[in-house]
């Protein structure tokens, strides 16, 4: 089964320079903990719930006055549309992520893929069980 298939299309993004409220604001109306952050027309990283409960929230800042570029995780780990779901499984494994971005072959932004999509639309239950407790285990 390839990526494609089971990804959320439509993904959206926020500029760097906006601010963190406007992160949040697109999380609550898109129903998603994270979005890809971009800067002249490229990924650089991605802003997480996360992200804003503890770089913002918890040290006291202005989600108002912050700026995005401030809070975010840096860099990007990605995965094309067609790479197959088993090995999307163990990229999201490896590296403990439960969403992560797809691209086409042009390197433009296509889609979403979560854990949530593998589990409801992978149908491979022992793949979904493997792939949640490695992205889960500390």
């Amino acid at each position: 089964m390839r990526v494609r298939e089971i990804m959320h299309p439509k993904a959206k993004v926020i500029n760097f320079e906006h601010t963190v409220e406007e992160a949040a604001r697109i999380m609550e109306s898109e129903d998603c903990g994270s979005i890809p952050v971009e800067k002249n027309d490229k990924m650089v990283g991605m802003v997480t719930d996360r992200d804003i409960a503890i770089r913002v929230v918890a040290h006291g800042k202005d989600p108002r006055k912050t700026k995005v570029q401030e809070i975010m995780s840096e860099g990007i780990n990605y995965c094309f549309e067609d790479d197959d779901l088993e090995e999307v499984s163990k990229k999201m494994s490896g590296k403990q992520h439960r969403r992560l971005p797809v691209v086409d072959k042009n390197k433009r932004l296509v889609g979403m893929v979560s854990l949530g999509d593998i589990a409801s639309r992978g149908g491979d239950a022992k793949l979904t069980h493997k792939t949640l407790s490695n992205v889960s285990h500390h």
